[in-house]
């Protein structure tokens, strides 16, 4: 814990630690290394029969490691260049090495630092995870629009994917250099969308973030979705990548975050807390009570529904709190609780 002066006054700000990763660029021997020892028994070889090819993944302690002249050593005599594209705040006390789908390394330290000062905010906000808008919540002005980022590049990603099954050989055969080239065109373009996806949610986490100190969130699983239509869209929508930027980032900024069961609050109106009797198709996008009249967008309900649920007295932890009470028994609450759209 470090104490630091900040506007005049004398606060204490606690020490986090983070992960800093940073791209390597290993020559052909160093790879090679590097891959034999990832096949070694224990390193990075599952024990159990995976369906899909796992990449390679290294660590090391500090035992294991150490940086010589901004250069990674590795206790097997590999020594590896590292591209710093920032400082390290403080020595690294692990490192994990890796190659992700592009064949590209990187080294993942973990550090010890300051934690920010997150700027005082007294709002809440209740979120919402959707397909054809990714998260919409109690104030339109900080909606998570779809970015559809893979769905710009399906026809290059079509044809990449074409030109792999035309030159796949037969099981056993070592692969042809034309496949590897469209393989990797693939991988790219996979990755290009990833970053894309990662870099909007991590932008809109941190105007969510700054603004609020308590952020009500739907606990969406999304991955029900993925043997459904919508499956396609769902991956674009990113939803689990957005949802653990928020939980992340909130905590580490001291904010409140209550996860919300996403039960029934789809088909409960945010006005009277009256529980439709009948679901409502995804087609309809307007929710209509039948006990006050009210009428609203069907996500915006349900995420002044979700900040409604997210009570202190149902809280069950600090940082990250589970918001366990069932809707049927919750206590009614007036709409001067809910903040206005």
């Amino acid at each position: 814990m470090a104490v630091v002066s900040h506007c005049g006054r004398v606060v204490e700000r606690m020490v986090e630690t983070v992960r800093y990763t940073y791209r390597l660029r290993p020559g052909a021997v160093a790879e090679r290394v590097l891959l034999e020892e990832w096949q070694v028994k224990g390193r990075g070889k599952p024990t159990v029969k995976a369906r899909k090819k796992t990449l390679p993944s290294l660590e090391y302690t500090t035992r294991g490691f150490s940086i010589l002249d901004r250069r990674l050593r590795l206790p097997n005599g590999v020594v590896i260049p590292v591209v710093w594209s920032r400082e390290l705040p403080s020595d690294p006390t692990s490192v994990r090495v890796y190659q992700d789908s592009l064949g590209h390394w990187y080294a993942s330290f973990v550090v010890r630092r300051a934690a920010e000062l997150a700027p005082d905010a007294d709002g809440a906000i209740g979120i919402d995870w959707g397909v054809t808008t990714t998260a919409t919540t109690t104030d339109p002005a900080y909606d998570l629009p779809f970015g559809g980022h893979r769905r710009r590049c399906a026809a290059e990603l079509a044809r990449a994917q074409r030109k792999m099954a035309r030159r796949r050989r037969a099981r056993g055969q070592a692969p042809s250099n034309g496949y590897r080239r469209a393989r990797l065109s693939a991988a790219k373009l996979h990755k290009k969308a990833a970053r894309h996806n990662v870099h909007l949610a991590r932008q809109w986490v941190r105007g969510v973030v700054a603004n609020h100190q308590t952020i009500a969130v739907e606990d969406f699983k999304p991955r029900f979705l993925t043997r459904s239509t919508m499956a396609r869209k769902a991956a674009d929508a990113a939803i689990g990548a957005a949802k653990r930027e928020l939980i992340m980032r909130g905590t580490r900024a001291g904010r409140k975050v209550v996860l919300v069961p996403p039960a029934y609050t789809t088909t409960t109106c945010s006005s009277c807390f009256a529980i439709a009797k009948q679901r409502l198709g995804l087609a309809e996008r307007i929710l209509r009570c039948e006990h006050c009249g009210y009428t609203a967008d069907r996500d915006r309900n349900a995420a002044r529904v979700i900040l409604a649920m997210a009570d202190p007295d149902h809280a069950s932890a600090d940082d990250v709190r589970h918001c366990s009470t069932p809707l049927r028994e919750a206590t009614v609450r007036s709409e001067l609780e809910i903040p206005p759209l």
